[in-house]
């Protein structure tokens, strides 16, 4: 039996995530998607800002996917952000992207995300990609309560500061 996980998918373009919905269906794999539509409103989901304080509709996720060409705040500026939150540091980002340029995958790789993957254009592909997502990223057994007792404990942890 597959645990079922949240899924965070940041992406702005409804077709993409229509497509993405179905690739997960087709698979077999019963995660909860969850989708945002821009930046900002990735980093409040992640930060628990109201609505998305409320974990039971509103679950941490297990893995984000992360576009890079959205609006208000591009997946670049998420990744950043999410370098200096260590308490997400736990959290898989992977980049999905139609971009094909080498500069975009070395930037999001280098700003922490695990993987940079291209969107392919065939179902069948698709379904291979998320299937192949599932077994890296999904496929462990940590409950959800253990995941959101995770960030929760390092969110409540001081931060430190060094001065130099």
């Amino acid at each position: 039996m597959i645990t079922k996980h949240c899924v965070l998918l940041a992406e702005d373009n409804p077709d993409e995530v229509y497509l993405l919905r179905r690739a997960f269906r087709q698979a077999g794999l019963p995660h909860e998607i969850i989708e945002v539509r821009d930046g900002v409103v990735t980093m409040e989901y992640l930060k628990g800002t109201p609505p998305f304080n409320d974990r039971a509709r509103y679950p941490f996720p297990r893995l984000l996917l992360l576009d890079l060409k959205m609006p208000k705040v591009n997946g670049f500026e998420v990744l950043a952000w999410l370098e200096t939150r260590p308490e997400f540091s736990s959290l898989p980002a992977v980049v999905l992207s139609s971009s094909v340029f080498q500069g975009d995958s070395q930037k999001a790789l280098d700003l922490g995300a695990r993987e940079f993957l291209t969107k392919p254009y065939d179902m069948e592909e698709l379904v291979t990609l998320v299937e192949g997502l599932h077994e890296r990223w999904l496929a462990g057994e940590e409950t959800m309560a253990a995941a959101v007792a995770r960030i929760e404990e390092a969110q409540a942890r001081p931060a430190v500061r060094l001065q130099v």
